[in-house]
């Protein structure tokens, strides 16, 4: 068997790591690991073949030569050598978890600490337990800070995931209602989140918004051997801010407390709920001594991608795109958000919300009804669940419901949205980008 310390000597050689062959980089490290629908272990010899260096495999019937490495699990090979990689390393590491806004946060802190530092951040949603190894083992001796996005949808995850990437600082964004099937309930989401502030409170640094009670409770709960950084509305937290234009996109005047100084700051980003994830970054950026300039170059030069957030204009409209995901938390705050742009005319569109287990159906219903109070003009919902939740709540015409995306899109083609600021929002599945082409 090879051990984690004689695989560490072959990556300091050979510092790729591929896990498709498909996409197998020469001189790489192959992982061969396993999925639902398939075992990578019968993919060694292909991926030696396209030119990676060695193939990490845990069946001993794939050893075709002394190219294949041989561990006892192939996923857990890949997180101790993440491990023990960190271990390895002095920059600060920056973790992030929570139920809304991880990926934004991580982009908006990422883009400020790339003022001042060679940063290395997790790409895309990389955030699991495959993805934030891969992230780690990204790390070279040029990076000075890395920027950890942690996701979970069972309790122990983020434990597992901080023991990899060690965090010396970090924040939880919120606590809000998501993967209610994995977590059991909103405690359980307390309870998993919450274990990043555990790793955290015997020497690390937590930056913490003290708007949320969740987090102060939670915050409050812990004994931090280092205080805590706090942004938000108090006059003694590190950063204030306030958003000074809302149409849609955000610009806000931010004050740094300890000096009292106040800056203007316009941003690509559309949604009020952004202000904290904004205020976050910034907070990181004075903590890390960045000078106001450097933080507001970072907050303006951000341009939001993945259909987050995302302005998108079309000869028609201007379309609010955040159909990246979904859950009752993340749809209650765009929708307030919606309500608070400054447009002439304003639309929903709604897609169901996934993995809500048995909430699904009361969930849905306060989507509907929180809706139909928001000054709009017309709204739209589409999917099973809210087809299902919407009978026996009275609603206008002003409110369509259709039981599927094909079903909204011949009903946008009988009825096209035209000058409108319409938010676009469902869960991934719902796929909800095939709309964009009618608006």
């Amino acid at each position: 068997m090879t051990t984690t310390e004689q695989l560490y000597q072959h990556y300091l050689q050979h510092p790729v790591i591929s896990t498709d062959t498909r996409k197998i980089a020469a001189g790489s490290l192959f992982f061969a690991l396993k999925g639902d629908k398939f075992d990578a272990n019968t993919f060694a010899q292909q991926a030696l073949e396209a030119g990676a260096a060695y193939a990490i495999i845990d069946n001993p019937e794939y050893k075709v030569n002394d190219q294949c490495l041989l561990v006892a699990d192939v996923l857990t090979a890949l997180q101790d050598l993440a491990r023990y990689h960190r271990k390895q390393l002095t920059i600060p590491v920056v973790g992030l978890t929570g139920t809304n806004g991880k990926t934004t946060t991580k982009e908006l802190i990422n883009a400020v600490l790339s003022q001042r530092f060679t940063t290395l951040a997790t790409q895309g949603n990389l955030n699991n337990h495959i993805g934030v190894p891969l992230t780690i083992l990204g790390i070279n001796t040029s990076h000075q800070v890395a920027v950890i996005e942690m996701g979970a949808n069972h309790i122990k995850e983020i434990e597992l995931l901080c023991s990899i990437s060690q965090p010396t600082h970090g924040l939880i964004t919120n606590v809000g209602k998501a993967h209610l099937e994995g977590f059991g309930s909103i405690e359980g989401v307390k309870i998993a989140k919450g274990e990043l502030y555990d790793f955290l409170a015997p020497a690390g640094v937590a930056f913490i918004n003290s708007n949320n009670p969740i987090l102060m409770a939670m915050q409050a709960a812990r004994k931090f051997a280092v205080p805590p950084v706090f942004y938000g509305d108090a006059i003694d937290d590190l950063v204030t801010g306030e958003i000074t234009e809302n149409a849609p996109l955000l610009s806000l005047q931010w004050t740094n407390n300890s000096s009292g100084q106040s800056y203007d700051v316009k941003t690509q980003l559309t949604g009020a709920y952004n202000l904290d994830n904004i205020l976050a970054a910034i907070s990181i950026g004075i903590y890390f001594k960045l000078t106001p300039s450097e933080i507001n170059a970072g907050i303006e030069g951000y341009q939001p991608k993945n259909n987050r957030s995302q302005i998108v204009q079309t000869a028609t409209n201007t379309l609010i795109c955040d159909y990246y995901n979904a859950n009752p938390s993340s749809m209650a705050v765009a929708i307030e958000n919606i309500g608070k742009i400054t447009a002439p005319r304003k639309v929903l569109i709604l897609g169901d919300m996934f993995e809500l287990g048995t909430e699904s159906v009361e969930e849905h219903k306060a989507i509907i009804e929180k809706a139909l109070a928001t000054e709009v003009d017309e709204r739209i919902f589409i999917g099973k669940d809210f087809q299902k939740a919407i009978s026996g709540i009275n609603h206008d015409q002003s409110a369509k419901v259709y039981p599927t995306a094909e079903d909204a899109i011949a009903g946008l083609k009988a009825d096209p949205i035209k000058n409108s600021t319409i938010l676009i929002k469902g869960s991934r599945g719902m796929a909800l980008e095939r709309l964009v082409e009618l608006l």
